[in-house]
């Protein structure tokens, strides 16, 4: 165990069972909750999309507690604290990334689609290949979102309870496994929207408390604080500039541009982000719900700056590498600090309570991301594609709940062996095949009268691919200290995130795809989807 890990257990020893009752609190308060919504769940309009009975401003909570992952909350908080100005990129790049799904998406998912993703590109398409290749992407997508939440909470766990070895970790990785399928399997997305809910008042909640003892510290002098934090990093005037990161070469600065080109564009390309439109009984409130979000996240990315620079001054960048070298500890350790330091009662509380606070950020995000992909598995691929259609309502909720365990099981395994990767990178990676495959479909398939299936196919399976291979192949898996393997070194890509080579492809394959192909579109099925799209008649 290093040095900072004791420092961390030993102040948190004292006070173990305050630590265990916190957690042990909110996973029995949010499993009762989730069996309540269980047994109100009738049919699979329930189970998919709540009955769409939640108001706007619900789920707009909802849709915050699914987006501020642990990413948000640990990695970009240790990013900052790292990297200073760069890592404080990630947090732009995510809230921007919002006025996208706001203008262009929102509105005409919801009143077009049921309740995937691929219900819109179904519509005026071939549905057994399209449904395909929508449900293996949001499958795809998911598994490597469900992957840094993995690893945010084997990190986390392991830290605030002291666990040591290898071992330790993965059965932290296995118990989250086990409730995010409880939640999905037992409430649906009626009790995976309310334990979203709940965990985006506590998260809003502690980060704001972190916040306002960070500013306390330094005479609520934002100057000072910034300065402080310099001064602890070690690189001076540098930290507070950009380049540290993304500025060393030009190689770094483009891979800064494939980075905010994947995050702005990522958003309105994510299954467990698009499915929550179907929750709201209108397009006004699909419309109302995303204002609140960017509201809610807005303020919460904002409050990133005192946890990341707060860090970086009251911990330093040494202990927060010792702690974890890609940064995912720093939030916890800097609750710790302000909480009066390791070995203090007021610090081993803090930490307990930030810590479960992340730890519920964490089960409630990987509760959205396998309902999603369990959802578009039960729906487009057994449902439409193996069932063709023949499938009851009973038979498809059942299949959701198996899909569930499945997609669990497989997120355990590879949480196991991606504890070194930073999680804002991992979602970033996440993003960019999001934007890469999902996006260029649903805007095509919304907005241009010649898409076809073929160029459907050729967008979605071009963009997936490209981007899962350039990830393959980029330092993020080999070739660094960092990576996943690095004893290896098979990186032929330069760049850590795809977004600048896959996004712009998987755009040109969906038009190359379409204008090559001798299929023609139906004009009159986009001008009903059209007028549907915009108008929400005959929606649900």
């Amino acid at each position: 165990m290093t040095g900072t890990m004791q420092l961390a257990a030993e102040g948190a020893s004292d006070h173990r069972g305050l630590i265990i009752g916190l957690f042990g609190a909110f996973v029995v308060a949010t499993l009762a909750i989730t069996v309540w919504a269980g047994r109100q769940n009738k049919d699979a309009d329930d189970y998919y999309a709540g009955g769409r009975s939640f108001t706007g401003f619900q789920n707009g909570l909802a849709i915050s507690g699914d987006y501020m992952s642990a990413a948000s909350f640990l990695g970009i908080a240790g990013a900052i604290a790292l990297y200073g100005y760069d890592g404080f990129l990630y947090s732009i790049g995510f809230l921007v990334a919002w006025l996208v799904a706001l203008l262009l998406v929102a509105e005409p998912l919801r009143n077009s689609g049921r309740f995937t993703m691929a219900d819109v590109l179904a519509y005026r398409m071939r549905q057994r290949p399209v449904r395909t290749a929508a449900g293996t992407s949001t499958i795809v997508v998911s598994i490597f979102y469900l992957l840094a939440q993995m690893v945010g909470a084997g990190t986390l766990v392991a830290l605030l309870l002291g666990i040591d070895g290898e071992a330790g970790r993965r059965w932290v990785v296995v118990g989250v496994g086990i409730v995010m399928v409880l939640y999905v399997t037992v409430g649906g997305m009626k009790g995976t929207t309310w334990v979203q809910m709940i965990k985006a008042v506590l998260l809003i909640a502690g980060t704001l408390l972190i916040t306002v003892l960070v500013l306390n510290k330094f005479g609520w002098n934002i100057s000072a604080l910034l300065g402080a934090a310099a001064e602890s990093s070690g690189k001076g005037t540098a930290y507070l500039e950009p380049g540290l990161k993304y500025g060393i070469s030009d190689l770094s600065k483009l891979d800064f541009i494939s980075l905010a080109v994947a995050l702005v564009l990522g958003t309105a390309g994510l299954p467990h982000i698009l499915v929550r439109f179907y929750t709201v009984p209108t397009a006004k409130a699909a419309r109302k719900s995303v204002n609140w979000a960017i509201g809610i996240i807005g303020a919460f990315y904002l409050m990133t700056i005192a946890l990341g620079f707060g860090a970086a001054a009251l911990v330093g960048p040494d202990r927060i590498i010792a702690s974890n070298a890609a940064g995912n500890t720093a939030a916890p350790l800097l609750a710790e600090a302000v909480g009066g330091g390791p070995g203090s009662t007021g610090g081993a509380i803090l930490l307990a309570v930030i810590s479960a606070v992340a730890f519920a950020t964490i089960l409630a995000v990987v509760a959205g991301l396998t309902l999603a992909s369990s959802a578009s598995f039960a729906h487009d691929l057994w449902a439409n594609v193996i069932r063709k259609g023949k499938a009851s309502e009973k038979e498809e909720v059942l299949t959701a709940k198996i899909a569930a365990i499945a997609i669990g099981a497989v997120s355990i395994v590879l949480g196991i062996f991606a504890d070194k990767l930073n999680t804002a990178a991992l979602v970033a990676l996440a993003f960019a095949v999001a934007a890469s495959a999902n996006l260029p479909t649903i805007l095509y398939s919304l907005f241009w009268k010649r898409f076809t299936t073929s160029g459907a196919l050729w967008s979605i399976y071009g963009g997936l691919a490209s981007s899962v291979l350039l990830v393959v192949f980029s330092p993020v898996l080999s070739g660094s200290e960092t990576a996943l393997f690095p004893d290896s070194d098979f990186a032929f890509f330069p760049l850590s995130n795809p977004g600048l080579v896959s996004i712009p492809l998987g755009f040109l394959l969906g038009w190359l795809g379409t204008v090559v192909s001798k299929e023609k579109a139906d004009p009159a099925k986009f001008a009903e989807m059209e007028v549907r799209s915009l108008t929400g008649a005959g929606a649900h």
